[in-house]
């Protein structure tokens, strides 16, 4: 990395960019610690110098005793249109199917949604994802937005197909990027 425009590289974050091979995460930092210099990432790939954008924010190896994971959003905004999605995974990766519940008015099968769709938004939220039995998760977010006088809240479950061991931050289309904000998780 020779440059940084805005934000802070972290290991975890899914890339994309021209060349970048699809699915791509930062695994480790080399010389770069946040900014300029050398990163792992998932695949091996020589790339051409490109601009790369972040469209994910993945936390992994949560152990397994882990009962409940809250998900914090702070002043996070991105690029496009599209609402923000959390998802749940296994080792055998991030399921982007099976959710049930609601965001305000909104119904969603594809991840707990958070925000609103609009650029312009800037979202601040609190998502509690609880261990109910087995493999079997409910969620509760409460969501608002510091540019307008909205909040929103919402409810949903989720059976994984095995044990929870990663938790996923993108969006609905998955191609737009993040480029404000904070976002971090804590596990009981």
């Amino acid at each position: 990395v020779t440059a940084v425009t805005s934000g802070t590289i972290q290991v975890g974050q899914v890339i994309t960019g021209t060349g970048v091979t699809a699915g791509t995460t930062i695994t480790a930092l080399g010389t770069g610690t946040g900014s300029t210099g050398t990163y792992t990432v998932s695949a091996s790939q020589s790339v051409a110098s490109t601009t790369i954008n972040i469209v994910a924010i993945d936390f992994t190896a949560i152990p397994s005793w882990v009962k409940r994971v809250t998900v914090l959003l702070s002043g996070v905004s991105s690029n496009g249109t599209s609402a923000y999605l959390v998802q749940m995974g296994t080792s055998s990766g991030v399921e982007n199917s099976g959710y049930t519940g609601s965001y305000g008015t909104s119904l969603y099968s594809s991840g707990f949604l958070i925000g609103s769709a609009a650029a312009a938004n800037v979202v601040h939220a609190y998502i509690c994802i609880t261990k109910v039995t087995g493999n079997t998760w409910v969620a509760a977010t409460t969501a608002a937005l510091s540019n307008t006088a909205s909040t929103a809240v919402g409810a949903g479950t989720k059976t994984l197909s095995g044990t929870l061991d990663r938790v996923r931050i993108t969006t609905v289309n998955g191609t737009d990027t993040f480029d404000a904000g904070t976002i971090n998780i804590l596990y009981e």
